[in-house]
């Protein structure tokens, strides 16, 4: 028996892992580098294209339970995350050539995954696969998926732009965390005063953006986690203010005050050479980031590694379509994982592919399907996928709303979501995972 995995990324690699992990042969099939999406640059598996974090790190949150609970259950893409990571304050984050070389290494070398480079332009029509091409599948490949599941949902996700160390001008900066979690060198801070951010709002606005070729440019829709900053910036002249240039905690030590505004610059690589401006995803032309980001004091000099990008994203109705198992309800030898199936974030994307890869390799194996408790993260995700009740389905990342009440209320945030983090670890090592 050999279970068909379609793509390489994040979803990908870790189902492929857990299914050759389980002594059954993979198929692993990707386009790259015969053929590269545009926000693609590396040949390398597990590209991380938005960001290098991996969101929070404590186990008292929803994003490190989520994290936590991987470890537990054997992910490949936590062992690596955690042998290559960089500062981050709080966070987890990698340096990304490193994670993706790490990846691709261990899964090129594993006697049970034959990894096979080409794009895939149609369903294999007998035995199991694992779809896991992504938001950027080709489009003749969501063609056929279309044809499959009925219309599919289309919006953009948007990258932000990565700078060098050496070109931030630190006169006009200052290293810390918010309230000093994390180290005072996870951040470079960039701070703007009243006048400098109402310039610098205004240009931003009006700014001239990039045109966008692959959906329809009159009705997108567009994912609230990863809004280019440009329309957030529309909605208001404080909007940014308060999302991501809040000054909340930080004091400038220069002036012994909190800045008006601040722009957070987080390492891109364990040499802290690179850092990708924080919350700035982006769809302006080159020049006009170069130009409008340059009114930022700290960045007027800025070299520029990558600028921000914008690409599409499709997702499906996965409620309508999907077990909690990620396999198909009207096919059960076809699972889907990744942010096709409305997980949103890095991780979720990973942890689906880790539940489908095992339920891939127990459907093989004829074996009954693995549900984790709605108590887990990873089980409330796959719930959420499986029986959202909305009539219109949007992807949705780890956090502690997901999750079943707690049967006692607690007033403090912390102790609530510690209460949490404990009851899903329970539940998990109750269902067997330790």
């Amino acid at each position: 028996m050999t279970v068909n995995v379609l793509g390489a990324g994040l979803a990908g690699c870790e189902a492929a892992w857990q299914i050759a992990e389980r002594g059954i042969k993979v198929r692993l099939y990707e386009m790259k580098p015969l053929k590269k999406t545009p926000a693609h640059k590396s040949d390398n598996f597990c590209e991380l294209i938005c960001s290098n974090s991996l969101k929070a790190a404590r186990v008292e949150s929803a994003a490190g339970l989520l994290k936590e609970e991987m470890r537990r259950t054997g992910s490949l893409l936590m062992q690596c995350a955690d042998k290559c990571s960089v500062p981050a304050g709080g966070a987890l984050a990698v340096d990304r050539d490193i994670f993706s070389s790490m990846v691709t290494e261990k899964i090129r070398s594993h006697p049970f995954i034959e990894v096979i480079g080409e794009e895939v332009t149609e369903l294999p029509q007998e035995g199991i696969t694992v779809v896991a091409t992504g938001p950027l599948t080709s489009n003749a490949l969501a063609e056929k998926i279309g044809g499959l599941c009925g219309e599919g949902l289309h919006f953009f996700d948007a990258a932000a732009p990565i700078v060098t160390a050496e070109s931030i001008d630190m006169s006009c900066a200052f290293t810390a965390s918010r309230y000093d979690k994390g180290g005072d060198d996870a951040y470079i801070n960039c701070p703007m005063n009243k006048e400098e951010y109402e310039a610098f709002h205004a240009q931003l606005v009006a700014a001239e953006r990039a045109p966008r070729h692959d959906v329809d440019v009159m009705n997108p829709k567009v994912y609230e986690g990863c809004m280019p900053v440009e329309i957030l910036a529309g909605r208001g002249l404080d909007t940014l203010r308060f999302g991501p240039m809040k000054p909340v905690g930080l004091r400038d030590p220069r002036t012994g005050h909190r800045p008006w505004a601040v722009v957070q610059l987080r390492t891109e690589n364990a040499e802290k050479t690179m850092y990708n401006l924080v919350g700035f995803q982006t769809n302006l032309k080159f020049p006009e980031q170069r130009r409008v980001f340059g009114m930022i004091p700290a960045l007027k000099n800025a070299e520029y590694v990558r600028y921000g990008v914008m690409h599409r994203n499709t997702f499906l109705d996965s409620p309508h379509l999907l077990s909690a198992a990620y396999s198909m309800k009207e096919n059960p030898d076809l699972f889907f994982a990744g942010q096709m199936t409305g997980v949103e974030g890095y991780m979720e994307s990973a942890g689906s592919g880790l539940i489908a890869g095992i339920n891939a390799a127990r459907r093989a194996m004829g074996e009954s399907m693995l549900i984790l408790p709605k108590e887990t993260m990873l089980g409330a995700l796959a719930d959420y996928v499986a029986n959202a009740d909305t009539k219109d389905f949007q992807p949705m990342g780890a956090n502690l709303g997901i999750l079943p009440p707690l049967e006692v209320h607690i007033r403090d945030k912390r102790e609530r979501a510690a209460a949490y983090a404990e009851r899903s670890l329970s539940a998990l090592k109750e269902f067997g995972v330790s």
